[in-house]
């Protein structure tokens, strides 16, 4: 099993350094080191979609935070990431997502963006490996001004793997096709006067400015932030593999360090903040103090 998993993630790892070149299934076998129908057959296995599904589905997503966020042409945009025809780009586009790409450039609206989880991480036990060389954790106090959330409820998680359990994860999906001001989605942990009856406190979400008047997704809510002071938790890079243990180690250091020595307290009115863990920055989590 792990040896198909390595496979699996070789060729993911692969697809996502040349999505915008011809990539064959001669290639994905290369990259797997088995045979081509045998690639073939534990990539459908492993992430439920053959190997050519993904692809179009990764360069989908690709081109439509690219006709969000850039001033380019369909068609520039068709090429670029691999397509044989601009009308088969957006025929594809549109089963998608439901709409025509020419539209969406025009007025951009929640999309549900495909994520492709590595597969190995599905794998990885959730309990945290034992701490064993202490890491530095970096400390920096960041400034947050007003602005709105466009989150998902769920129903009783307090953290992200229960969360998934009760929303799903595509989610985020959804969220990494709003714009957000902060450039990602985040997620957080809500105090008690953000949260509606019957709903969670742990939630993920996008920020957007004060002013958005866009649109909100089906099922989705809207909430305004005040304007706060947060003190940043950043912990050392890390392997993919030990998200859990690098989790761990920003997390105690959070319940050790004391605000006061720099002149602030909690301010348990503002929702802590938790962002993506990416190995090549670090974990984060934002606490708001005052």
């Amino acid at each position: 099993m792990q040896e198909q998993i390595e496979a699996v993630q070789r060729m993911q790892e692969y697809i996502a350094e040349h999505l915008s070149e011809d990539i064959t299934l001669a290639d994905l076998a290369k990259a797997a080191m088995f045979s081509p129908w045998y690639a073939r057959r534990i990539f459908l296995e492993h992430t439920g979609l053959t190997p050519s599904d993904y692809i179009r589905r990764l360069r989908l997503k690709h081109s439509a935070l690219r006709l969000r966020d850039e001033k380019v042409n369909v068609s520039d945009v068709a090429l670029d990431l691999g397509f044989g025809s601009v009308d088969g780009y957006t025929r594809a586009f549109a089963r998608e997502f439901g709409c025509n790409p020419k539209q969406y450039a025009l007025n951009p609206t929640p999309l549900t963006l495909f994520n492709p989880y590595g597969v190995k991480y599905k794998y990885i036990a959730r309990s945290n490996k034992p701490m064993q060389n202490t890491k530095n954790i970096f400390i920096k106090v960041v400034f947050k001004p007003e602005r709105k959330v466009i989150l998902k409820r769920g129903k009783t998680a307090t953290e992200y793997w229960t969360y998934c359990n009760e929303v799903g994860c595509d989610v985020w999906g959804t969220l990494s096709s709003i714009k957000s001001i902060s450039g990602e989605p985040v997620c957080l942990w809500l105090p008690d006067k953000y949260i509606k009856a019957g709903t969670s406190q742990y939630v993920q979400g996008v920020e957007v400015s004060a002013e958005y008047k866009g649109a909100v997704p089906d099922g989705f809510d809207i909430i305004t932030l005040p304007a706060a002071t947060y003190l940043m938790f950043q912990g050392e890079p890390f392997a993919e593999e030990d998200f859990g243990t690098a989790i761990q180690e920003v997390q105690e250091a959070i319940k050790k360090y004391d605000p006061s020595t720099i002149g602030y307290k909690w301010d348990n009115q503002n929702p802590r903040i938790q962002l993506e863990p990416i190995g090549t920055r670090g974990y984060i989590e934002l606490l708001a103090v005052k």
